[in-house]
């Protein structure tokens, strides 16, 4: 967990240092793609590996605490994510390419945000998001039934792991690109969001105060 904890500090501190100077409002140039992916990468481990360190605890122990099964456990969780964000990244310049001055801010840009918006809130509500929580919450329980101790079981765990949160949160990184992707202030708020959905006393009431939220 300590470990876990202290990449998501060296991660918000690269991101902050990558992202010093840029524009942080919506419909920023998200640069190249090999750019983006890297920056999106530790985007990610500094958002998302805070609420997953209990479950990466947990499996610790199921793998006897061998580094190589958790490293492959933790890396196919951000590897969904990665792969998720290449795919949001390619909509989001598909999306500029062919309306490019109509989604500008001062006139359909500031509708198309609080449309997404509005579809993240939602989505907080419906029982698919419930569903998802509920795995993201307890993956273990989930998996152990067909769990065995090696190193391709422990890769596959992992990405179903991410899977599953990809599901449960995917409403919540659209809003943070409809809000701006490269603001430190809405990376802070979502992953806020997140922990509490993932991680806190009712999952049910952290989804419920979320969906406020957005």
């Amino acid at each position: 967990v300590a470990a876990l904890l202290a990449t998501a500090g060296l991660a918000w501190l690269s991101t902050a240092d990558r992202m010093a100077g840029m524009d942080a409002g919506p419909g920023t140039a998200l640069g190249s793609v090999s750019w983006f992916t890297a920056v999106w990468a530790t985007m990610m481990a500094a958002m998302m590996l805070p609420s997953l360190a209990p479950t990466a605890a947990v499996f610790v122990a199921l793998v006897r605490r061998e580094l190589s099964r958790v490293l492959l456990f933790v890396g196919g969780y951000l590897l969904v994510w990665g792969v998720a964000g290449v795919g949001a990244y390619g909509v989001f310049d598909l999306g500029k390419s062919l309306f490019a001055g109509s989604l500008a801010w001062h006139s359909g840009g500031r509708w198309l945000a609080a449309s997404v918006l509005a579809l993240a809130a939602s989505y907080q509500l419906t029982p698919l998001k419930s569903a998802f929580l509920s795995r993201c919450r307890s993956p273990l329980l989930f998996l152990n039934a067909s769990w065995q101790n090696t190193r391709p079981e422990a890769l596959v765990m992992g990405l179903r792991n991410g899977g599953w949160c990809l599901g449960c949160s995917w409403a919540l990184m659209a809003a943070l690109f409809a809000l701006g992707v490269m603001s430190l202030t809405w990376m802070g708020l979502i992953a806020v969001l997140v922990g509490l959905e993932k991680v806190g006393p009712s999952g049910r009431g952290a989804r419920l105060a979320t969906a406020g939220v957005s």
